[in-house]
C-alpha cells in the first residue's frame, strides 16, 4: 500500500484485538489499533466510545472498524471529526439486525446465561464465524479464550440495545454475503465480499486487503 498522510485507527471485532488483521498487510500506512478499555458498570455505549477516542491523537483520523468496533466507530464519529468510516462485517444500526437479536434483547436472555458461555468453542462457532479450516478455527479459539467475560457481556448486552440512527456520510460498508452472524440481507452495503463470512479479516484476507488499499491510497 502507499503511504497516506492520515492517521488510521483500527478497532477490532468484540473484546478481540489486532490478530484478526494479522494477515492483511497495510504496508506503509501509519495505522494504530485502539485497543479496548474496561467498560465502568452499566456504561453506555455513547460514553464508553468517547472515552475510547481519547486516544485519538489526531484531527480528522479514518476510522476502520470490525464487528463491534464499526458501531464504536460510528459512535465516536458522534464526538469529533471523522475523515472517513470504513466498517468491515458490522451494522449501522440496530435496523441492520437480524430480528432474533430483537427478540434476545425483549427476552433478555444475555441475561439468563453465564459469561463465561460467550467464551465456548465448538463447530457452531466456526459456523456462525464462516470458518472451515483448522488453522483458523484454533485462532477463533484462542481468541475467545483470551476475552475478558465481563467485557465480552457487556458488549453483547451493547449490541442488543443499540439504537443508532446516524449514519455518516463519510461511510463505506465491506460485508461478506456468506455472514452468519449478521447477515447481509438487512443491511445496505457499499461492497460485497462473495462467499466470506464474519471472519472475513482472517478468511478472506487479501479481499479486505485489496479493498482498503483502494480506499486508503
Amino acid at each position: 500500500m502507499n503511504i497516506t498522510d492520515t492517521k488510521i485507527y483500527i478497532i477490532s471485532g468484540l473484546g478481540v484485538d489486532q490478530r484478526v488483521f494479522s494477515k492483511i498487510n497495510f504496508g506503509s500506512l501509519d495505522i494504530e489499533y485502539l485497543d479496548w478499555i474496561t467498560p465502568i458498570s452499566h456504561e453506555p455505549l455513547a460514553i464508553y466510545a468517547k472515552r475510547l477516542s481519547s486516544k485519538i491523537t489526531v484531527k480528522q483520523p479514518i476510522l476502520i472498524g470490525l464487528s463491534f468496533g464499526g458501531m464504536i466507530a460510528i459512535e465516536i464519529a458522534k464526538t469529533i471529526p471523522i475523515k472517513k468510516i470504513i466498517l468491515l462485517a458490522s451494522a449501522k444500526g440496530r435496523h441492520e439486525f437480524p430480528i432474533r437479536y430483537r427478540l434476545a434483547s425483549w427476552l433478555r436472555i444475555n441475561q439468563l446465561v453465564p459469561n463465561s458461555f460467550f467464551k465456548w468453542h465448538n463447530f457452531l462457532s466456526d459456523y456462525f464465524f464462516g470458518i472451515s479450516s483448522e488453522e483458523d478455527s484454533q485462532l477463533l479459539k484462542q481468541i475467545l479464550q483470551d476475552t475478558n467475560p465481563v467485557f465480552m457481556a457487556w458488549a453483547i448486552h451493547q449490541i442488543l440495545h443499540w439504537k443508532n440512527r446516524f449514519i455518516p456520510g463519510n461511510l463505506i460498508h465491506i460485508h461478506g454475503d456468506k455472514d452468519r452472524i449478521i447477515p447481509i440481507k438487512r443491511l445496505k452495503t457499499s461492497i460485497v465480499i462473495k462467499g466470506a463470512g464474519h471472519f472475513m479479516t482472517v478468511t478472506h484476507s487479501q479481499e479486505v486487503e485489496k479493498l482498503l488499499e483502494e480506499m486508503l491510497i
